[in-house]
C-alpha cells in the first residue's frame, strides 16, 4: 500500500497543534470568563460560564481525534464483513464477538431494522444479533470519548466493561430463551444473495489503500461530529446550568446512594427518553458534580442510550411484543444491577 507522506505530515502537524490547544484549555476558559467577560469569581453565572467554555472545546476536540481513528478502523469492518464474522458462530463466543464488533461498527436507531434482518437472514443467531444491537449504540466511541474527557479513563473503562457485559449476557439470555418464533414472520422469508455481496464487499475492502482509509476517517469526522455537535453543546449547556445553579443537597436527596429507589426510578425515567451519548453525558457529569451517586447516574445514562424509545418503535417492525418486552426487561435488569453495584463499590 502506498502512503502519502504529505498527508501523514499534515496529520502529525495538526495533532501537535491540537495537543498544544488541549493542554491550555483550562487557562483559556478562566481567562475568557474572568478577564474577557469580567465575571465575578464565586458567582453562579461565572461557574456555569467557565464550565461551558472549558467543556465544549475539550469534548469536541476529543471527539474529532477519536472519531478519525475509529473511522479508519471501521474501514476494516463493514456491515457485510461483520455479518460474515458472526455467521455460524456458537452462542456466547458469538455474543462476545458481536458486542466487541458493536463498538467499532457504524450503527444508529434508523439502521436497526435492516441490520437485524441482514444478520438473522445470514445465519447470525438471534441472541448474538441482540448483543450487537445493545453494544453498538451504548458502547460506541462517542460515549467512551466523552466519558474519558469528562471523568477520566477509570470511569470510561468501567462503563465499557459493564456495557459490554450487559450486551453479552442479555444476548446470551435471549438466545437461551429460544424466542425465534417471536420475530416477525416476514423476516425469515427474505431471499438475500448474501454470498456474492459479501465476497464483492470483502474484495473492495482489501483494495483500499491507507490514503483511502485516512480519507474515510476524515469523512467519519465530518459525518459523526457534524451530526452530534449540537447535542454536545446543548448537553453541556444544561450541565453548566446544573453545575452553576442546582444546590448540591438537592441532587443528593434525589439521586444519592442512600436512596434505594433512585436506581429503578432513574431507569424508568431514562427508558422513554431519547438522546445520544453526546447529549446525555455532559448532563451526567453535572449531576455527579452535585452529589448524585455514580451508579444511579450511569443507570440513567445507560437506559437513555441503550433503550431509546425510537429504536424500540423501529424494532417493533420486525419483533413481536413479547420479544420486545423481554429485551427491554432483561436490559433494564442488567442496568439496575450495574447501578446498585457501582453505588455499593463507590
Amino acid at each position: 500500500m502506498k502512503i502519502n507522506l504529505k498527508q501523514i505530515s499534515l496529520i502529525f502537524a495538526l495533532l501537535l497543534i491540537w495537543l498544544l490547544i488541549y493542554l491550555h484549555l483550562s487557562k483559556l476558559s478562566s481567562l475568557i470568563t474572568y478577564d474577557l467577560f469580567k465575571m465575578e469569581k464565586g458567582t453562579h453565572i461565572a461557574a456555569a460560564l467557565e464550565f461551558f467554555i472549558f467543556e465544549v472545546p475539550k469534548v469536541l476536540m476529543l471527539l474529532i481525534v477519536v472519531v478519525f481513528v475509529v473511522g479508519i478502523i471501521r474501514s476494516f469492518f463493514t456491515a457485510e464483513r461483520t455479518k460474515k464474522i458472526l455467521s455460524g458462530k456458537k452462542e456466547f463466543i458469538g455474543n462476545i464477538l458481536a458486542a466487541l464488533l458493536g463498538v467499532v461498527t457504524p450503527f444508529c436507531s434508523c439502521s436497526a431494522v435492516p441490520l437485524f434482518i441482514g444478520f438473522v437472514t445470514t445465519g447470525v443467531p438471534l441472541g448474538v444479533t441482540f448483543s450487537f444491537l445493545v453494544s453498538a449504540p451504548m458502547v460506541n466511541e462517542v460515549a467512551l470519548v466523552l466519558l474519558y474527557g469528562l471523568f477520566g479513563w477509570k470511569i470510561a473503562l468501567l462503563y465499557m466493561v459493564t456495557g459490554l457485559s450487559i450486551a453479552i449476557i442479555s444476548g446470551w439470555i435471549i438466545g437461551k430463551l429460544k424466542m425465534e418464533k417471536h420475530v416477525a414472520d416476514f423476516v425469515y422469508q427474505f431471499n438475500v444473495n448474501t454470498n456474492t455481496d459479501s465476497e464483492n464487499t470483502t474484495a473492495v475492502d482489501d483494495l483500499l489503500s491507507w490514503n483511502d482509509r485516512i480519507n474515510l476517517g476524515v469523512e467519519a469526522v465530518k459525518d459523526i461530529v457534524g451530526k452530534v455537535w449540537p447535542y454536545v453543546v446543548l448537553g453541556i449547556a444544561v450541565g453548566a446550568g446544573i453545575h452553576g445553579y442546582v444546590p448540591e443537597n438537592f441532587m443528593v436527596s434525589i439521586m444519592g446512594k442512600n436512596s434505594w429507589w433512585s436506581v429503578p426510578i432513574a431507569v424508568l425515567i431514562g427508558v422513554p427518553m431519547y438522546s445520544n451519548a453526546a447529549g446525555i453525558i455532559p448532563i451526567v457529569q453535572a449531576l455527579l458534580g452535585k452529589g448524585a451517586a455514580l451508579g444511579t447516574v450511569l443507570a440513567f445514562m445507560m437506559s437513555v442510550i441503550a433503550l431509546s424509545l425510537p429504536e424500540i418503535i423501529i424494532l417493533r417492525k420486525v419483533l413481536k411484543p413479547k420479544l420486545i418486552a423481554t429485551f427491554v426487561a432483561i436490559i433494564s435488569c442488567g442496568i439496575m444491577i450495574v447501578g446498585y453495584l457501582f453505588n455499593f463499590i463507590f
